[in-house]
């Protein structure tokens, strides 16, 4: 595997949870009012987590592209999301 083959991979990976991330710091001012933290950091923490469970999910099951792991990414994302807003 070459490295634009390597790259195309991790990026492929990294996708669901980036947009995952994307959507809701868009969506949170809305819903959760305005938010204490910048929709930088709120960006940055939820792709982290997003990164994260993924990664556990692919370690956990073999395999990437579970539902099951992207039914975690969206409930870990929204529960992120719900702590960060309690910081106000």
């Amino acid at each position: 595997m070459g490295p634009l083959d390597l790259l195309n991979h991790l990026l492929n990976f990294a996708a669901p949870a980036l947009f995952v991330a994307l959507i809701v710091t868009l969506a949170a001012p809305w819903v959760v009012g305005r938010a204490a933290l910048a929709w930088r950091v709120q960006f940055a923490v939820q792709a982290g987590v997003g990164l994260a469970v993924l990664l556990g999910g692919l370690v956990l099951t073999g395999r990437d592209g579970r539902m099951g792991s992207y039914a975690v990414l969206v409930l870990a994302a929204l529960a992120c999301q719900w702590l960060m807003s309690l910081r106000r």
